[in-house]
């Protein structure tokens, strides 16, 4: 009778290095925490922006910025605000702050005053307080009211053009997000295109008496 001898296979040794591949890809996917704490002393700084002047601190085209009016280095805007927009900004060293006024999961109200063209129906802004969908995406549902032109607005240099056998009216919208130039493709889209827009509030920070180009440090109070 003839023998079969079988010739056992050596294991391979991967288990081990399954292991460990296993626990670097597991150390991967965890989030990266990012510290956002200040650098230094914690800085915020209440600022009326005019109108064109860029939400930045430098610009290769020599265009009036940031730094033409806020003589601080350290503090970076909280969100931006159009070159043709006007109105408040905050400027912080603090990522803290910074994320609870613009990401837009903390849910941070923004209110905005915009004149608009022609005169607007409450059917028409019935859309706004629901959602309309722009093109990327469905917006949030906005608090929108029609209201008189504020008593605290400053003359805009230069002045918006207006057409003369067209009425305009004002509206106060508070946002719960930051899209690029939101008000107004939000206005455009139900036909009421935006001729001026100032930011008042921020979360808790306003404009208040703040004029346009003055600045406030308002980092001891907070």
């Amino acid at each position: 009778m003839r023998r079969l001898f079988l010739t056992a296979k050596p294991m391979r040794k991967t288990s081990q290095r399954i292991h460990q591949d296993n626990r670097r890809n597991s150390a991967a996917r965890q989030p990266v925490r990012r510290d956002t704490r200040p650098k230094g002393p914690r800085r915020v700084i209440l600022f009326n922006k005019p109108f064109d002047v860029l939400p930045q601190f430098s610009d290769e085209a020599g265009r009036r910025t940031l730094k033409d009016f806020v003589p601080i280095g350290d503090v970076y805007a909280a969100g931006r605000l159009d070159r043709d927009s006007e109105g408040l900004m905050v400027l912080t060293n603090d990522g803290a702050l910074q994320a609870q006024l613009t990401q837009p999961g903390k849910r941070t109200g923004k209110i905005y005053y915009a004149q608009v063209e022609g005169v607007p129906q409450e059917s028409d802004l019935s859309p706004l307080r629901s959602g309309v969908i722009l093109n990327d995406g469905q917006t949030l549902p906005a608090g929108v009211e029609l209201v008189s032109e504020p008593e605290w607005l400053w003359p805009r240099q230069p002045p918006i053009r207006e057409r003369k056998a067209i009425p305009t009216r004002w509206l106060r919208i508070t946002l719960y997000e930051g899209r690029n130039r939101q008000v107004r493709r939000m206005t455009a889209h139900i036909g009421f295109p935006t001729l001026r827009l100032i930011r008042f509030a921020m979360g808790e920070y306003q404009l208040d008496e703040l004029a346009p180009g003055a600045w406030r440090d308002i980092s001891a109070e907070v």
